[in-house]
């Protein structure tokens, strides 16, 4: 009976040994904000992103830049760097742009603002992610007000919707 019980004993160790190496030889990247960053990324840059729309906003480039770089410092673990990061963005403002978005009778009740960005995105250690493509987002607002009393609020919303769309693009397997 004391056999069986050292047997036993030795049968538990066994299993909790296979476990535990199971469960510690086992990475997993989880992230709350749905970042899926491979541990060998340890550095991004962001360069400027010119403004190359017709209709120009003079704070737009710089406001979106900052944004951007906001974004991740935030909601990563990566040192953000001026140049040659593992993860590099670059690109341009392309269109900024209001037009009617809802007509009542002869008149537009709704005005839409639109802002499209383009991207290039490099991941040095995994060209297989790269990409360029534009990414655009709108707000809508009353017509009866000017572009100028409600631009700072929708540029920034605008901006926001960019920048989560370019996040998800590139770090996030969603």
């Amino acid at each position: 009976m004391a056999y069986n019980n050292i047997k036993l004993g030795s049968l538990k160790i066994v299993i909790l040994s296979i476990i535990l190496l199971a469960i510690f030889s086992c990475k997993i990247n989880y992230s709350f904000t749905g970042a899926s960053i491979s541990p060998n990324i340890k550095t991004i840059s962001i360069a400027f992103f010119p403004n190359y729309s017709t209709l120009v906003n003079p704070s737009l480039s710089q406001t979106f830049t900052e944004a951007l770089k906001d974004k991740f410092v935030s909601q990563t673990s990566l040192e953000l760097m001026k140049e040659d990061g593992d993860l590099q963005f670059s690109g341009e403002i392309t269109d900024y742009r209001t037009t009617p978005a809802a007509i009542t009778g002869d008149l537009a009740s709704q005005t839409r603002l639109t802002i499209t960005i383009k991207v290039k995105y490099v991941n040095t250690k995994d060209s297989t992610q790269d990409f360029e493509k534009s990414f655009s987002q709108y707000s809508d607002f009353p017509s009866s007000s000017s572009l100028d009393a409600v631009e700072g609020e929708l540029v920034k919303e605008i901006i926001d919707k960019i920048n989560d769309d370019i996040f998800n693009a590139s770090v996030s397997n969603w």
